[in-house]
């Protein structure tokens, strides 16, 4: 699914022009020519960020994001002509996380778009993942209260098993563990015969790849062991 972007701007150029660079960029954009309208907008979609101009009709980008604040915690990005540094540290202060001055150029704000949006879902990713004791890899998710593993949304049946295997690869991605380091510690004692490792890691390969054989999430390295590399 495509990040929403909403561009609040009464500069009809300037919101057309956003949204051509944004599209073109795969995101999903709305407009609003005001602030009121902009509200209107965040509460009835799902955002992901905003990019809001300071002046304007009826309800300038000021009081729209001090109202979105209450209730929202998505970037928003500031564009105005005002280029003085008190306009900026006000713009910061009531809750705007970046701001950009006009005329801008337009690879600069698409690349800080880019970092406001990522920054944003690793921030999500934590907030997760320490609420519901949880870990998240692409979409790849166990929860450790539920026993639950999910790929994109699907709930997936394991084994207890197959659990405390995922389990220990998703909590250190990138970490490659041998097959007998995964035995000692799934399994709690001396690892002699691995073979059922292997038959455990195929296992799990079937029922949260798409295909097996090209693996996204559990990869081998060769002679080593196994991980879970970070997406």
């Amino acid at each position: 699914m495509s990040d929403k972007i909403l561009v609040v701007e009464d500069d009809i150029d300037i919101q057309k022009a956003l949204l051509i660079y944004l599209k073109n960029q795969g995101y999903d954009v709305l407009v609003a020519s005001n602030g009121l309208e902009g509200l209107n907008i965040i509460n009835n979609n799902e955002i992901h960020l905003a990019i809001v101009d300071i002046m304007m009709p009826i309800m300038d980008g000021i009081e729209m994001t001090m109202k979105a604040r209450e209730k929202y915690d998505f970037p928003i990005i500031f564009l105005s002509a005002k280029s003085e540094d008190i306009d900026k540290i006000t713009g910061l202060n009531i809750g705007a996380d970046d701001y950009i001055t006009k005329p801008f150029v337009p690879l600069e704000l698409l690349a800080r778009v880019k970092s406001h949006l990522r920054r944003h879902k690793k921030y999500l990713n934590a907030l997760n993942q320490t609420i519901r004791n949880s870990y998240t890899v692409g979409g790849l998710e166990i929860d450790l209260d539920t026993k639950e593993v999910s790929v994109d949304g699907r709930i997936v049946k394991v084994t207890p098993i197959e659990f405390k295997i995922l389990e220990l690869l998703m909590k250190s991605p990138g970490r490659v563990y041998s097959a007998s380091q995964i035995y000692e510690i799934v399994w709690q004692e001396e690892a002699i015969a691995t073979d059922t490792v292997m038959v455990h890691i195929r296992n799990l390969r079937e029922k949260i790849e798409i295909d097996p054989k090209n693996p996204r999430y559990i990869k081998v390295v060769w002679g080593v062991g196994y991980k879970i590399d970070k997406i």
